[in-house]
């Protein structure tokens, strides 16, 4: 007698802002190496799309960073809840990822396990940030991947069943050289070139690009011989750019051309890392923002190079302290190959380009995803 045939698995993935709408995007293609058939449904962007996923909602309508600025987006991001919540208790799917967007994400991990169906979330909570009282929320996570080699620790010997993966910003390809980089950007090739990193969404630059072009402005009264770029995003605006190269495609050639870096925190600063671009870190949000953030914050730094090192390799310059002084006076020195800063800088960044693990984040996310299907 012969078998039926192998019901194609259907997987649902969800990403609600760019970053982890890339991430998902390329665990979606590694899954579909593996799972043949597979059909995939989501929430995301173009990334994912383009990765072989059916979008049913739209990402765009719930990016946004900060608690003040969350707060207008709370009525979509329940209708949208309500929506899959239902699709969840049709048992639709095989498996549910989630990756990152905890707001969210924590609570369709609750309504995914209420339904009965496995649930793998990619790029933990940092919860490891904000109390570690909050990793009962996590109870209805099957198996949490994760990117910063300190987490695997911090989640296991709380219960949760954690697997680091690897950073999957070591899977980008290898950045051209310094010259080559500047020759594409339309930049000299020998002249010291200053990266500016505001924000990879419309509201971040918003926030900070008057800082970032005023503190370039000093730096090029320090040294009139720096050329400044910024990676700019779509989407965002750049006002009064004066000699500031405004560069609306690929991040990573600005790292690549960059002696030294202005960086807003967060995953910006690993990028940089990987480039051995030295830095200052910054960021501004929404003063209540801040205020509520810097009264849970439970880890020395926000800069993820300095949390992932241990120690602060770059320095911090946090709301008030970001000024434009104190980011020209910050980054002056790092474009200087041979300032004692700059040297100490980039023995700290090799240390965290080693911890970051190896290539293949998205493979070990895929077969993760894999052994949960039924």
């Amino acid at each position: 007698m012969s078998l039926p045939p192998a019901r194609t698995p259907r997987i649902y993935i969800s990403a609600g802002e760019p970053s982890a709408d890339a991430h998902a995007a390329a665990v979606a293609t590694a899954l579909r190496r593996r799972l043949p058939g597979l059909e995939l449904e989501a929430l995301g962007g173009p990334l994912l799309e383009r990765a072989g996923a059916r979008v049913l909602d739209r990402m765009e309508a719930f990016s946004v960073v900060g608690f003040v600025e969350a707060l207008a987006k709370i009525p979509a991001h329940y209708r949208l809840l309500s929506r899959v919540k239902k699709a969840f208790q049709a048992k639709r799917y095989d498996l549910v990822i989630l990756v990152d967007y905890p707001g969210y994400h924590l609570r369709a991990a609750a309504a995914a396990s209420a339904a009965g169906i496995p649930v793998l979330y990619y790029i933990a909570p940092q919860m490891w940030a904000w109390g570690a009282k909050r990793v009962r929320r996590l109870a209805a996570v099957n198996q949490l991947a994760v990117i910063l080699p300190f987490e695997e620790a911090f989640f296991r010997e709380r219960g949760v069943t954690a697997t680091f993966v690897g950073h999957p910003l070591k899977d980008r390809p290898a950045p051209p050289s310094r010259v080559d980089a500047r020759k594409v950007l339309g930049l000299d090739p020998a002249r010291r070139t200053l990266g500016l990193f505001p924000g990879s969404r419309a509201l971040e630059v918003k926030r900070h690009w008057a800082i970032f072009r005023a503190a370039a402005a000093k730096v090029a009264a320090a040294c009139p011989d720096i050329q400044i770029v910024v990676a700019g995003t779509s989407g965002a605006d750049y006002p009064d750019p004066g000699g500031i190269k405004v560069h609306m495609g690929d991040p990573l050639l600005v790292f690549a051309a960059s002696d030294a870096g202005i960086c807003k925190s967060g995953t910006t600063t690993l990028e940089a890392a990987i480039a051995d671009v030295p830095m200052v870190i910054t960021y501004r949000v929404h003063p209540i923002s801040s205020f509520i953030a810097f009264r849970v914050l439970r880890v020395p730094w926000v800069g993820l190079v300095n949390l992932v090192a241990g120690y602060e390799v770059a320095p911090e310059l946090l709301q008030r302290r970001a000024t434009a002084d104190t980011l020209a006076d910050g980054v002056l020195p790092l474009l200087d190959a041979d300032h004692p800063a700059t040297r100490r800088q980039r023995e700290g960044l090799r240390i965290v380009r080693d911890r970051l693990g190896a290539p293949g984040a998205a493979d070990r996310v895929a077969e993760l995803a894999a052994g949960l299907i039924k």
